[in-house]
């Protein structure tokens, strides 16, 4: 019997991932803008409650110095008229008013008229202080008291309650922050409404997004509008196109390179199983030079797949950076690729005019470029024919390396297609090669910051060019 582990694996941690996925960005634009209101709605409720507030009691101490100044030159200030003032009257006025003589004593109506007298009434009476204005309190009610000169000797005290301002400025505290609040709830209201309207087009690039993820459908999105989020979706519409076209250049590539690979995998497997029929038992034996016939073609279709792998090989580094940056000299470039092509060009003849020239690049990839171009002169040449490689120095800083041969050239028709992928003229789909030798030309021509073209040759054939930026060879210190 098997014991079987029980025991529950542990859960995964949770993640605060789904709150953020929740949290979109129209609810943060709306909870920031609610945010902003909250703040500037606090920041303006504040300076306006102190503003107001300073403002009343202003208004009340200029009030009441007023009255105390128009009373002290009037005749409030003698003793007999003030103890005739009823005390409802000053009740009714909300007022208490007293005269204070330097000694310390005070008169007024009654006791319960009486302002709050202090230090500073004390030292106006003296004639220490002109006026005096200060809060004070009566029983635990707040007064404001002013004080000002009433002859020599005596200080008229005016004392009026705060309640008043009190009652302003406490209605004003509670009115405030309700206003406020309704402040920030529309402001988050108007936050939500303009991020959901404005936010509109990302939920169409995100939509489309999702879309080409889910499908793989490259479809341009619709654009409405040249602000920044149309530009955006432009940008967007641009990397979809690029991705199409990759994906189309993708498949034409797989689909030809299947179509040149299985005319000599066929071959090779039909020449394969002849050469194994033959060494069956029973098999009638193979006369040797058809024997011998077979393997060369064996060995022929064995090397074209090479040539044709290493061609693929190479074109699929199509968008890679170059590996090996160095300073070259295009002249032995050449004559290194020429050393090579004269080895199996046969009875061709090479007029070459070179000149020295440095270019910054990678040589494997140059050398293959100019080998690629040498080879195809040399295959379209005649027997006994002359391609002309000419190096010619351009006004604009650049080399023209221009290859031509003495065959049947080009027709108009297909001159714009020679550096294509796989594409062969009618005239050459009987004769070897995979069409992925000029591709390379142009692909190592682009890899440089050059160019390539064909055209017709003044010898009757077709002329090749590759052009490569680079400078001429500084000059050699030694005398």
């Amino acid at each position: 019997m098997t014991d079987v582990d029980t025991r529950a694996e542990p859960a995964p941690p949770r993640t605060s991932g789904g709150s953020r996925e929740r949290f979109t960005l129209r609810a943060r634009i709306g909870v920031l803008a609610a945010l902003v209101a909250a703040a500037m709605v606090l920041l303006v409720s504040a300076a306006a409650f102190l503003v107001v507030r300073q403002n009343l009691s202003s208004t009340l101490d200029e009030t009441l110095y007023q009255r105390a100044t128009a009373a002290a030159q009037s005749e409030l200030a003698s003793p007999q008229l003030l103890a005739t003032i009823p005390p409802t009257v000053l009740g009714a006025a909300d007022l208490h008013i007293a005269l204070v003589y330097s000694s310390g004593l005070a008169a007024a109506a009654d006791e319960t008229s009486r302002p709050p007298v202090g230090d500073d009434e004390l030292a106006v009476a003296q004639g220490r202080l002109s006026e005096s204005i200060r809060t004070a309190s009566l029983g635990r009610v707040p007064y404001r008291v002013v004080a000002v000169q009433a002859g020599p000797g005596r200080a008229l005290v005016i004392a009026q309650q705060l309640d008043s301002v009190t009652k302003v400025v406490s209605r004003l505290g509670t009115a405030l922050p309700l206003v406020g609040l309704g402040g920030v709830i529309l402001a988050a209201l108007a936050g939500f409404a303009v991020a959901r309207t404005g936010l509109r087009p990302v939920q169409r690039l995100t939509a489309a997004t999702e879309r080409v993820a889910t499908t793989g459908d490259l479809r341009p999105i619709p654009i409405s509008g040249s602000d920044e989020l149309a530009r955006l979706t432009q940008s967007f519409n641009a990397m979809l196109g690029a991705l199409a076209a990759s994906r189309e250049q993708q498949r034409r590539l797989v689909a030809d390179a299947g179509h040149e690979l299985r005319t000599p995998l066929t071959s090779l497997r039909t020449n394969l199983e002849l050469l194994a029929a033959a060494d069956a038992p029973d098999a009638p034996s193979l006369p040797p030079e058809d024997r011998q016939e077979l393997l060369i073609d064996v060995r022929a279709q064995v090397e074209e797949l090479s040539h044709l792998v290493g061609d693929l090989v190479e074109l699929a580094r199509d968008d890679a950076p170059m590996v090996t940056t160095e300073a070259l000299e295009l002249g032995e470039i050449v004559e290194r690729a020429l050393a090579r092509v004269r080895r199996r060009a046969g009875d061709t003849t090479f007029d070459v005019t070179l000149h020295r020239w440095t270019i910054d690049g990678d040589s494997t990839a140059l050398e293959r470029a100019v080998l690629n171009l040498l080879d195809n002169a040399a295959k379209w040449s005649p027997p006994g024919g002359r391609v002309r490689v000419s190096m010619i120095p351009m006004p604009d800083a650049s080399m023209v390396i221009e290859v031509a041969d003495s065959g049947a050239g080009i027709a108009p028709e297909d001159l714009p297609h020679v550096f294509d992928r796989f594409y062969r003229a009618d005239t050459s789909r009987t004769m070897p090669g995979s069409g992925l030798g000029l591709s390379i030309v142009a692909q190592a021509a682009a890899r440089h910051g050059g160019a390539v073209w064909a055209g017709q040759a003044p010898e009757g054939g077709a002329l090749l060019a590759l052009r490569l930026p680079g400078r001429p060879p500084e000059p050699d210190p030694s005398p």
